[in-house]
């Protein structure tokens, strides 16, 4: 790890770390380089079947760390989401993505996929942001 590199672990994901083995996010210099994050309750594990609700909570998870690296949606430059049903829930998702997501807007990729790590999980979040000088 270089010495501007630093992990970005909020206290409510820290199991992550720790049974998982990889980091919320990473500061690399002045970039935040997020790990995809899900629509998980991260106090009890479990994962809500209304989309929107996943969704909002996806995006709750997210601020939690771009908060703890002192950023927030304004610093996000790129977006990349993972999505299970795609074409049926992507009105959903941007309904809630344009609550938290403001102009300008990031660079987006949203990819269709079969299933996530997490039974039940509808998307996965990945961005890398910009930090504040």
């Amino acid at each position: 790890m270089s010495k501007s590199s630093k992990r970005v672990i909020p206290p409510s994901q820290q199991g992550f770390y720790d049974n998982y083995h990889f980091a919320p996010a990473v500061i690399d210099g002045k970039h935040l380089r997020c790990s995809g994050v899900i629509g998980i309750k991260l106090a009890d594990g479990s994962v809500s079947s209304d989309p929107t609700t996943q969704f909002t909570q996806a995006f709750e998870n997210l601020a939690e760390v771009l908060e703890a690296a002192g950023a927030s949606f304004a610093n996000i430059t790129e977006m990349t989401t993972f999505h299970v049903g795609l074409q049926a829930n992507l009105g959903a998702f941007m309904a809630v993505k344009d609550n938290y997501i403001k102009e300008p807007y990031p660079a987006w990729t949203a990819i269709g996929i079969t299933e996530l790590a997490i039974p039940g999980g509808l998307v996965e979040i990945r961005v890398t942001a910009r930090l504040r000088d």
